[in-house]
């Protein structure tokens, strides 16, 4: 690549987990050197060991993936995959902020708004590793498929394209494709709204209430996201793109993700669950809901989904209200 447009040949990921490994093999894959971090050396013995996370059982490790417990050595990595849940991702942040080189890359593959703070993935990189330069990854991909070299296609961002440019080489394949942009909030955006109309979108299947419902439902919902994205100076492009109304697809429509099986589940009349497999809406939902007021945007079906989840609204009265919003125009 030219000067413009460094070359990144040694790559970090942060997170061992189901999409933290399918990251690293599809790094492998691009010909990359990659280091899977994990938080201790036990958890590094066992998986050099297996060579397969248990997390996505079945997809061994890529040739190319060392395995290593988070310390100097993430120095090395000229570009870092941080794969953590998102508001976990301050504490990894200040972690290896210590620990890595000036400028390194830190890509937020979370897909999440903060708690308490209302912070963006990027922000809280920039805040807890600020020597660093944040970027996301976002996009419609499952761990599974991704792991196991699917075609997927996904969307990187950061501010500085030429760096954008040089992630997308460094991690693309015959089989992963990232589409780079520097429109960063318009990804982070799609990525944390999508996952709260999942749940949405998971309640309309699990009360059996058809097809009908659930395309009203995700395309009321795509409105919605659209409307916040653009209140908070997200290109449309990007939202109608990949790591918008591409991930808004992939999440309303199958049991694969996290956020859909729990809407399934509180639309079949079951208690919120605990612990188990996180769906990051669950935390997204509230502040989104918030953000969304601070900004003067409607979003109904967040607004629904936030008051399920607290219990300040049963399933049946949240469809009902909706239902019953007043006649408006569709524009």
């Amino acid at each position: 690549m030219s000067p413009e447009h460094p070359y990144i040949q040694r790559v970090g990921v942060v997170g061992a987990g189901a999409w933290g490994t399918a990251l690293a093999n599809a790094a492998a894959r691009a010909g990359r050197e990659v280091m899977l971090f994990t938080r201790d050396a036990a958890g590094a013995d066992m998986l050099s060991a297996r060579r397969e996370s248990p997390r996505l059982p079945g997809i061994p490790f890529e040739a190319g993936v060392g395995v290593a417990p988070l310390d100097e050595r993430i120095a090395a990595c000229e570009a870092v995959l941080l794969v953590v849940p998102a508001q976990s991702l301050r504490a990894a942040a200040t972690t290896l902020a210590p620990l890595i080189a000036p400028q390194t890359p830190l890509v937020s593959c979370a897909k999440g708004i903060e708690q308490g703070s209302h912070a963006f993935m990027t922000e809280v990189i920039a805040e807890a590793a600020p020597t660093g330069r944040p970027a996301v990854l976002s996009g419609p991909s499952f761990a599974e498929d991704v792991g196991r070299a699917l075609p997927t296609a996904v969307t990187l961002a950061a501010v500085d394209e030429a760096m954008a440019v040089a992630l997308t080489h460094a991690l693309g394949s015959a089989t992963f494709r990232p589409y780079h942009t520097t429109d960063i909030r318009g990804v982070e955006i799609g990525g944390a709204a999508k996952n709260v109309l999942a749940i949405a979108a998971g309640i309309v299947a699990g009360r059996g209430l058809g097809a009908s419902a659930t395309a009203a439902m995700v395309t009321r919902g795509f409105a919605e996201l659209f409307r916040f994205g653009q209140a908070l100076g997200a290109r449309p492009e990007t939202l109608t793109g990949l790591s918008g109304l591409g991930d808004l697809v992939l999440t309303c429509s199958s049991p694969q993700s996290r956020n859909y099986s729990l809407g399934l589940a509180l639309g079949r009349g079951e208690a919120l669950p605990v612990g188990g497999k996180l769906a990051e809406g669950q935390f997204t939902a509230p502040a989104l809901a918030q953000m969304a007021r601070a900004a003067g945007v409607e979003m109904p079906l967040v607004e629904a989904v936030a008051a399920v989840l607290d219990g300040s609204l049963a399933v049946d009265d949240a469809i009902g209200a909706l239902m019953m919003r007043p006649f408006r125009s569709e524009s």
